[in-house]
């Protein structure tokens, strides 16, 4: 699109329908509901946020077309007010930084290391012994790729990331600062003669399939044997940390702080909101919902929603969080009847 961008270009942008005045108002950015002002793009994604965007001075808001009616300022309708938001966010992003090929002076690279067209070794990034790194990849500054570690072509490892040993990613990932792949699982024996918990050799490795991201800070743990696999697409949040030897199936969401315990396997697009835990060796089937602090102890069949520290069926889980809520106002009904019950001849 052309510069400068107005009301009536971003709803063409977006394929939208506007309603209302305003079509030539010069837009120059996006924002919240609450600070956007008159020459700024917000959206409606959530019904809580309705008394905000009345008082909204946006020059336009994005709505859903079933909640298009209900109000009076200018609005742009689309199918899904986030999705052409972020559409349209991109509009007014600052360019892309544009990273040199080519390996830093200070960069520790390897004689026998491969490095396809086009990769970048920022500062102070050391590749190992037998690395392969295909076109296009980028290896920020201060990171480390173990030996005979494979990265596929246009991968971007940001600055501070570990890439242990043997880690074989595909293309197209993205690995946030200070994720570490590959560690040692937390595997040990303990042994009755002398008393110590005994390390247990870890000889796997961790493969990233093609187009996934990795959040800042979150570890994926090498297998004991064999691999610990994320798949294709899965997209995990910072603080994440997921044990040896799981399976994380295509296109799955990991929100942060969740812990995946050891030989867990999660199959393609799961959910996993924040604080999730789950024990070991279980199977979570394809599109189940964990939702947010729920703690798993038992496998989940496929497109099950679970809620509750020790997470049951949402709707189980729901209904007795209301009668807890209740238990103060059903205490003093019990207490009224036991009184009545003692009164009687």
């Amino acid at each position: 699109m052309n510069s400068p961008h107005t009301v009536r270009s971003i709803t063409a942008h977006v394929n939208g329908v506007l309603i209302g005045d305003g079509a030539d108002a010069v837009v120059t950015g996006v924002n919240d509901l609450r600070s956007a002002g008159p020459d700024q793009i917000s959206f409606l994604g959530n019904a809580k946020y309705e008394a905000l965007a009345r008082q909204s001075k946006a020059a336009a808001i994005l709505v859903a077309a079933r909640d298009a009616p209900r109000f009076t300022f200018t609005r742009i309708v689309v199918d899904s007010p986030s999705h052409a938001f972020a559409k349209i966010s991109e509009l007014f992003a600052p360019p892309p930084i544009r990273d040199q090929p080519g390996i830093h002076s200070t960069a520790v690279v390897a004689p026998d290391a491969t490095i396809g067209e086009g990769v970048s070794v920022g500062p102070h990034a050391v590749v190992s012994s037998g690395v392969r790194l295909g076109p296009g990849v980028v290896i920020g500054a201060n990171c480390f790729i173990g030996e005979q570690a494979v990265i596929g072509e246009k991968t971007r490892l940001y600055p501070l990331v570990i890439v242990r040993e043997r880690c074989v990613l595909g293309a197209r990932i993205i690995i946030h600062s200070g994720a570490v792949i590959g560690a040692d699982g937390f595997g040990y024996d303990f042994d009755p003669a002398t008393g110590r918990h005994v390390k247990i050799t870890h000889t796997g490795y961790v493969q990233i399939d093609d187009d996934a991201e990795i959040g800042a800070n979150t570890t994926i743990d090498r297998g004991r044997f064999g691999r610990t696999h994320i798949g294709e697409g899965v997209k995990i949040d910072n603080l994440v940390m997921i044990a040896h030897n799981v399976a994380v199936g295509a296109h799955s969401i990991i929100v942060a702080q969740t812990g995946i315990s050891g030989s867990t396997s999660l199959g393609r697009y799961v959910t996993l909101a924040g604080q999730v835990g789950l024990a070991g060796h279980l199977s979570v089937g394809d599109r189940a919902t964990i939702t947010a602090q729920s703690g798993l102890n038992k496998d989940v069949p496929a497109g099950a929603v679970l809620a509750g520290h020790h997470a049951l069926p949402i709707r189980e889980s729901l209904k007795l969080e209301a009668l807890v809520r209740r238990l103060p106002e059903l205490v003093e009904r019990l207490k009224a009847l036991e009184e009545k019950i003692k009164s009687l001849p």
